[in-house]
C-alpha cells in the first residue's frame, strides 16, 4: 500500500501539471497522511534541513564558476585548441566536438551549461561545413553528459550529500568513466562519417598549436587545480568550488580581459536561478525521503528483491534497467533525488562498494538527459541548433547506444570502475 501511494501521488501530481518539486512534498505529505502522521511543522523542518548542507554549498560556486568561464572567455580557448589539434582531420569538427566538451566537462560539472556553450559556438560552424545538423547536434548533446561524471560534477555532489557517500572519492572514481564516454564519442563518430565526404580543414603547425595551448593555458589550469588540490587535501570539494569561482572570475577579468564588471550582476542572477531550481528540489525531496524512510519502503524494496543480494551483478543490472526505463520521464536532479534514499540501503546489504554504484548511477541518469521525451540536454541542443526534437533524437541514437553499451560494460565487468578506482 505504501509503495503505491507513494507512486500515484508522485506520478499523479507530476502527471497533472505540478512541477517536481512541489510534486515530491505533496508525496511526502501523501504518506504522512497515509501513516496517519500528518504534521506540517515537520514538512517546514524538512524542507530547511534539506537544504542545509555544507555539501551542498559547492553546487553554486561550480554553476558560477561556469558562467564566469563562458563569459570570460575561457571556454572559446578550449575550442580554439581543439581545433588546432584534431581540426584538420576528416569530420574533424567532431572530433573537437568531443575534445571540448570532455575539457569543458572537467571544468564546470552542467550537463545543460557546457552543451549549450560547446553548441553555440560549434553548430553555426558544423553548418557551414556541411555537416549533418541533426547527427552534429546530437554528438554534442552526447559530449555534453560526460560532465555529470567528470569531476567536478555537480551531480556527484548531490548523490553525496543525499546517500552519505564521500564526494572526493566519487569525484576521483568518475575521471577514467568520464574520459571513457569520451573515447567511446570519438570511436563513433569514426564509424558514422568515415565514408562521408567532409571538408577537411588545414593542418596547423606546431607554432599555431604551440600557440593556442598558450592562450588557453589557464583555462587547462582550472581542472588541474580542483582535482589536484582535493587530492593533496588543500581543500575539499567544497571549498574546490569556491576555488573555481574565484580563478575564472579572476583569468576572465585581468588575464583574458573579457568579462566585464557590467556582466556580473546578470552573470551572479543567472547563477542563482539555477542554484535556486537545484536547493528547492533538493529541499522538496528531503520530505519525501524522511517519510519513505519512516515508512519502511528502503527495507520492503529489500524484501522484494531479497533473491538477487547474492549475485550483485545481476542486482547492478536490473537497478540500471529500471534506471534507464525512469530516466527516460524525469530530469537528472528529481531521479537522484527520488531513488537515491531508496537504493542506497539496498546496495548496502548486497555488498557493493557506495562509490562504484554512485559513478554508475550517475552515468545512467546523465544518459537520461538525451532520451526522449524529456531529455533535457536534448531540448537544450534543439534550442541551440534550431532543429525539431524528432531531428535530434534521429541524430543522437548512435552515440546513445554507444553509452549504454559503455554502462552494460561497467555493470557487467565492476573491474573497469573498480580497478581504477585504486589508482586515485
Amino acid at each position: 500500500m505504501t509503495v503505491a501511494v507513494f507512486l500515484f501521488s508522485l506520478l499523479g501530481a507530476m502527471a497533472v501539471g505540478v512541477p517536481i518539486a512541489f510534486a515530491l512534498i505533496v508525496c511526502g505529505v501523501a504518506l504522512m497522511v497515509q501513516l496517519d502522521n500528518f504534521d506540517a511543522q515537520i514538512v517546514a523542518q524538512n524542507l530547511v534541513n534539506g537544504a542545509d548542507s555544507f555539501s551542498l554549498l559547492a553546487v553554486p560556486f561550480f554553476i558560477l564558476a561556469g558562467e564566469f568561464m563562458n563569459a570570460g572567455g575561457l571556454s572559446r580557448r578550449i575550442v580554439d585548441l581543439a581545433m588546432a589539434i584534431v581540426g584538420h582531420k576528416r569530420g574533424g569538427l567532431g572530433y573537437v566536438a568531443v575534445f571540448t566538451t570532455v575539457l569543458m566537462a572537467s571544468m564546470s560539472g552542467s550537463a545543460v551549461a557546457d552543451t549549450a556553450a560547446v553548441g553555440a559556438m560549434l553548430i553555426p560552424m558544423m553548418r557551414k561545413a556541411d555537416y549533418d545538423i541533426n547527427r552534429s547536434a546530437g554528438l554534442i548533446a552526447s559530449g555534453g553528459i560526460i560532465a555529470p561524471v567528470l569531476p567536478p560534477s555537480i551531480p556527484f555532489i548531490i548523490f553525496g550529500a543525499a546517500g552519505g557517500v564521500s564526494i572526493s572519492k566519487l569525484f576521483m572514481a568518475g575521471i577514467v568513466p568520464g574520459i571513457l564516454m569520451g573515447v567511446a564519442l570519438l570511436v563513433t563518430w569514426w564509424l558514422v562519417t568515415r565514408k562521408e565526404a567532409l571538408a577537411v580543414s588545414e593542418r596547423q603547425s606546431a607554432g599555431d598549436v604551440l600557440r593556442c595551448l598558450l592562450r588557453g593555458f589557464w583555462a587547462l589550469l582550472i581542472p588541474v587545480i580542483i582535482i589536484g588540490g582535493i587530492k593533496m587535501g588543500v581543500f575539499t570539494p567544497t571549498e574546490a568550488g569556491v576555488v573555481a569561482a574565484v580563478y575564472a572570475f579572476f583569468v576572465g577579468i585581468f588575464v583574458y580581459k573579457e568579462l566585464k564588471v557590467s556582466q556580473l550582476y546578470g552573470l551572479l542572477l543567472s547563477a542563482g536561478k539555477t542554484t535556486a531550481i537545484i536547493m528547492l528540489l533538493v529541499a522538496a525531496a528531503s520530505v519525501s525521503a524522511w517519510m519513505l524512510t519512516i515508512a519502511d519502503l528502503p527495507q520492503q524494496l529489500i524484501q522484494m528483491l531479497e533473491p538477487l543480494l547474492d549475485d550483485k551483478i545481476l542486482l547492478m543490472v536490473v537497478i540500471m534497467v529500471l534506471v534507464v526505463i525512469i530516466g527516460t520521464a524525469m530530469d537528472l536532479v528529481p531521479t537522484i533525488l527520488i531513488l537515491t534514499p531508496v537504493l542506497m540501503p539496498l546496495i548496502k546489504q548486497a555488498g557493493i562498494d557506495p562509490v562504484y554504484f554512485g559513478v554508475l548511477f550517475i552515468m545512467n541518469c546523465s544518459i537520461g538527459l538525451i532520451t526522449p521525451p524529456v531529455g533535457n540536454v536534448l531540448n537544450v541542443i534543439c534550442g541551440v541548433s534550431k532543429i525539431s526534437m524528432n531531428a535530434a533524437v534521429r541524430g543522437v541514437w548512435p552515440f546513445l547506444l554507444a553509452h549504454l553499451l559503455l554502462l552494460a560494460a561497467f555493470t557487467l565487468f565492476p573491474s573497469l570502475v573498480l580497478v581504477p578506482m585504486k589508482w586515485w
